[in-house]
């Protein structure tokens, strides 16, 4: 009839309309609020390496664990992120206390003690690990990683993005290969990780959901998420004060740990600071990740069992972690070259963080 005619063609312009507000936003946006890849590289973080002297590690390579004892690494797990993942927020321990949510958030937190116990006790789970530490150099928005000291042969390059916002005054634009000496001044080192908490998880999940315990199939997931956290809160401790002991003295108790009150960061592919995924190809790779311990990467490089975290160790005392934002197409480009990957392949891993409508 005419009248869904009208309404059609009513909508058609309507989402014209607004499709052109968005092209202009969009190009608002662009043109107001960043800046070429060329000026945010000259407005990098510029250390001053010739005044420091990076922290040498007392041991090069590789190490790993196969079965860590889980009761060392139960002190060691952060409760808030559990409660949120009941939806129930607030901070540990005042919200066990809390007039609103506290009776509930008592009764779940008594369950995954009780639940815990039997984790520990019976070794449901399996805590393995593999941590590196290994000489490197930035080179531009890139690191190289070496074989060993002499620094002659290459062993792995990380790619990393750098911020484009356009910044206020004196503040830089951030790229994680900033908070590593460049090639050719001072030695560094950064370190990898990666450990997982999940393995031998499945029998227990599917015997919960054949007797229809949802309950504790869900929260049998959720310990383990947290046990890998706590895993990889534990280990950082150990690479801070042992193995690379540039925080031999370190004495932190568990809110200090996780309000990240020590030197250095260990940024995860796939979060703000280096949010590409296909990173951890190079991570797992340069590890042999799946050779040495039951972690594997899926096709979209996201990590199986799924209680697991893995990713970088940077030492450098004024490293932050900081969101990239968005990214130019000369970025992009730039990025796909560096990788030896197509443009739109890179577009693809990166449509979520890029300031402008692939062709």
């Amino acid at each position: 009839s005419e009248n869904v005619q009208q309404k059609e063609e009513y909508i058609q312009d309507i989402s014209t309309q607004y499709e052109q507000m968005r092209q202009q936003r969009a190009g608002q946006m662009s043109a107001k609020s960043f800046i070429d890849l060329e000026m945010a590289r000259k407005n990098r973080l510029q250390l001053a390496f010739a005044q420091y002297t990076p922290p040498v590690p007392r041991f090069i390579g590789t190490k790993v664990w196969s079965d860590y004892d889980l009761s060392e690494i139960r002190p060691f797990i952060d409760w808030t992120p559990f409660f949120s993942s009941w939806q129930l927020a607030g901070r540990f321990p005042q919200i066990l206390k809390d007039e609103i949510v506290g009776v509930e958030a008592t009764r779940l937190y008594d369950d995954a003690q009780k639940l815990l116990d039997r984790i520990v006790k019976e070794k449901w789970l399996t805590a393995q690990a593999v941590v590196g530490i290994f000489p490197a150099a930035s080179i531009g928005d890139d690191v190289a990683l070496y074989v060993d000291e002499t620094r002659d042969k290459k062993r792995a390059t990380l790619h990393f993005l750098r911020q484009q916002r356009k910044k206020a005054a004196k503040n830089a634009n951030l790229c994680l290969a900033d908070y590593i000496a460049p090639e050719g001044s001072k030695p560094d080192y950064i370190g990898a990780f990666a450990v997982t908490a999940g393995v031998g998880i499945d029998k227990w999940v599917k015997m919960f959901e054949e007797a229809h315990d949802d309950y504790h199939a869900i929260m049998l997931k959720a310990l383990a998420d947290r046990l890998a956290e706590a895993f990889t809160e534990l280990l950082h401790e150990r690479v801070r004060k042992e193995f690379w002991g540039y925080a031999a003295e370190e004495h932190l108790d568990n809110d200090e740990l996780i309000s990240e009150k020590y030197q250095g960061i260990r940024p995860a592919p796939g979060y703000p600071a280096c949010p590409e995924h296909t990173e951890k190809q190079t991570l797992f790779d340069l590890l042999d990740v799946s050779g040495q311990i039951d972690l594997q990467l899926t096709e979209h490089f996201a990590m199986f069992p799924t209680a697991a975290v893995s990713g970088w160790y940077f030492s450098h005392p004024e490293s932050k972690y900081f969101g990239l934002g968005q990214i130019g197409q000369d970025q992009v480009e730039d990025y796909a070259r560096r990788k030896g990957m197509t443009v739109e392949e890179a577009e693809r891993w990166m449509a979520p963080f890029l300031n402008y409508e692939p062709a």
